[in-house]
């Protein structure tokens, strides 16, 4: 059965108890799941959770733009980004190599649009470059969810992508780019194949889209 949700309260944090059913059910799929305050506590767990000097790919988040973790990772000299590896790279000759480089970091750590009551995680993007580490291809994943993010169920969750995120996704692109987002490409997790490869910090605080 589908739970219908306003679009207006795809804003609003999960209550306490719809944060645990949610972590519950991604713990019963194979990911790792920890319940923390905010978004300083995530930022602070995410340093505890990737060995200095290792390879970190960021996807495009709000969320950890928002956090500091973006900056933490790409501007810290703590690791070895990825991002600003490959902005340096000309796209013109070494495009198969900026493919391969994002496809398979250690480490990615990004965000996800929705995470689901029964367990999965939903994450949208246009262009799709982050989506293969999500997948499969980093040895490694960190997704920073707020407590907004949490839906009843994946038809809720493809909902709240439409008529929540891509409307502020597009004021975000047409303010810094000149063009509006769109949702070229979802990615489904439904479960995690390999044992502590995924880690969601969820928060009980609301951030990011």
């Amino acid at each position: 059965m589908t739970t219908s949700i306003p679009a207006t309260s795809f804003a609003a944090p999960a209550s306490a108890q719809r944060l645990e059913r949610a972590a519950d059910a991604l713990r019963a799929h194979g990911f790792t799941v920890e319940i923390l305050d905010d978004a300083a506590a995530a930022r602070t767990r995410v340093k505890e959770l990737i060995p200095e000097g290792a390879g970190v790919l960021t996807g495009a988040s709000e969320t950890l733009r928002l956090s500091g973790i973006d900056d933490d990772i790409n501007a810290g000299g703590r690791y070895q980004a990825v991002k600003p590896r490959v902005l340096a790279m000309d796209r013109a000759t070494q495009s198969d190599e900026i493919r391969r480089t994002v496809a398979i970091p250690d480490f990615v750590v990004g965000s996800v649009h929705a995470v689901t009551e029964t367990g999965s995680l939903v994450a949208a993007s246009g262009s799709g470059s982050q989506l293969p580490s999500y997948s499969g291809g980093a040895a490694r994943a960190i997704w920073v969810v707020g407590a907004q993010k949490v839906v009843p169920d994946l038809d809720t969750a493809l909902r709240r992508v439409e008529e929540h995120c891509l409307p502020l996704e597009t004021a975000r692109t047409l303010a810094l780019y000149g063009r509006p987002s769109a949702v070229n490409r979802v990615l489904i997790l439904n479960a995690e194949y390999s044992p502590g490869r995924g880690t969601v910090l969820l928060l009980r605080q609301a951030i990011g889209f």
